[in-house]
């Protein structure tokens, strides 16, 4: 996908011609029952970061002119939202709705601070990675606004066309003249995040899932025969300098910037960075090293109800049929230029051809597990990882970061 300064500028064009006209009940949504079972002085008081109060005064104005609710949009520091979330909603002094990421959903769902959605037939309206994301223990927890992965920034100039699968994409870059022609953001400590796509092409995902589709933590897949072909691979690139630990993300954006590697592996949040420097982008799938797809993480934002808000069936009515239109994600993609979580949204919004290469590898895209057991695997991953990157044994000590995650989660 190509992608030019121009097309950046449009970002926001995409979302502005839209104008906020919000019915009160999107239709096969959840019915509208906030003028009946709530009194008409009833209020919601909604957490956001400060980047996207603008773009959700819109719809907190209709829903009050609609329902008599009045809802208050507060803008909240992202670095402390969910603790402070955590910590106020038991006291009763917490809001009724914050925004937040969907792998807070097992921290938030163990403290027992958040309550199940209702989306009725809404559900099926948005992204299947959105939705599955948003769903823990079999229930709906979050209204899903965003969608976010990486994928690979190509520069045209010096490669004209996608790389077939991994190896391809090595040989073309040396074609090119280039020493270094991928890099990717790891680190003195790793970076699993960033290397999870060829992970996940080696048919070794960090857990497997129950009958619901939610991830289980009974299930370590580590240890897998595909986690220690993984973990050969990795060693193999290590050793041929594809993959280096001293190449954190400045140095990979630097290298990208400077003509020095042709592909990069990142996320939306460098493509600005490629564009205003010069650099002739294109977006590509992960090239893999298998016959499989290299699937990312998605990364899925969204809205949750709390647990002890008075108001549940306005919460729950203001997040399914006024942010849950096509109008008001599109108005937060404004704000913030990730891929709306609702299909009608996103596929507006795909329009501009680098939104449309990130939507179409996010299509492969799994979702970052948000069980508790999560932490575990952090705590161990990305230092396994690094260790066979520098030469460590990678059968050993890639069991010995599957024996460390059990005997943790144990």
């Amino acid at each position: 996908m190509k992608v030019n300064k121009r097309g950046i500028l449009a970002f926001g064009a995409v979302a502005a011609v839209s104008t906020l006209t919000l019915a009160g009940c999107a239709a096969g949504g959840a019915e509208n029952n906030s003028g009946g079972d709530e009194s008409t002085d009833s209020s919601l008081t909604v957490w956001v970061d400060a980047e996207r109060v603008d773009a959700l005064q819109g719809a907190a104005d209709a829903y009050e002119e609609k329902t008599g609710v009045k809802v208050e949009i507060v803008g909240k520091d992202v670095d402390t939202i969910k603790d402070d979330f955590i910590q106020q909603v038991p006291t009763g002094k917490g809001p009724d709705i914050t925004m937040g990421a969907h792998d807070w959903l097992g921290e938030l769902s163990t403290n027992g601070v958040v309550a199940p959605l209702e989306l009725g037939d809404s559900a099926s309206d948005y992204l299947d990675v959105a939705l599955q994301a948003s769903t823990y223990d079999g229930s709906v927890y979050m209204l899903p606004y965003a969608v976010e992965n990486i994928a690979v920034l190509r520069n045209a100039d010096l490669v004209a066309e996608p790389a077939t699968d991994f190896a391809d994409m090595i040989a073309k870059g040396k074609a090119a003249g280039l020493d270094q022609p991928f890099v990717v953001e790891q680190g003195a400590e790793g970076n699993p995040y960033h290397l999870y796509p060829f992970q996940t092409a080696f048919g070794a995902p960090v857990f497997g899932t129950d009958a619901s589709g939610s991830y289980d933590a009974a299930d370590l897949q580590l240890g897998s025969e595909g986690g220690t072909a993984f973990a050969q691979w990795l060693g193999e690139q290590g050793a041929a300098g594809v993959l280096n630990t001293d190449i954190d993300g400045e140095i990979a954006k630097q290298q990208f910037l400077d003509g020095k590697a042709a592909f990069w592996l990142t996320g939306p949040w460098n493509v600005g960075a490629a564009v205003d420097g010069g650099i002739n982008v294109e977006i590509d799938p992960v090239p893999s090293p298998t016959d499989q797809v290299a699937s990312p993480f998605a990364g899925v934002k969204g809205f949750f109800v709390s647990s002890e808000s008075d108001n549940k069936v306005a919460a729950n009515d203001f997040l399914v049929n006024y942010l849950g239109t096509e109008d008001v994600q599109l108005e937060l993609f404004k704000a913030g230029n990730i891929l709306p979580a609702l299909t009608a949204a996103a596929d507006t919004a795909a329009s501009d051809p680098i939104i449309a290469g990130f939507q179409t590898v996010g299509a492969d895209a799994v979702p970052m597990p948000a069980i508790p057991a999560m932490g575990a695997v952090w705590e161990f991953w990305g230092v396994a990882e690094a260790a066979i990157i520098n030469g460590a044994d990678p059968a050993a000590t890639w069991q010995k970061l599957a024996d460390d995650v059990a005997a943790a989660i144990k």
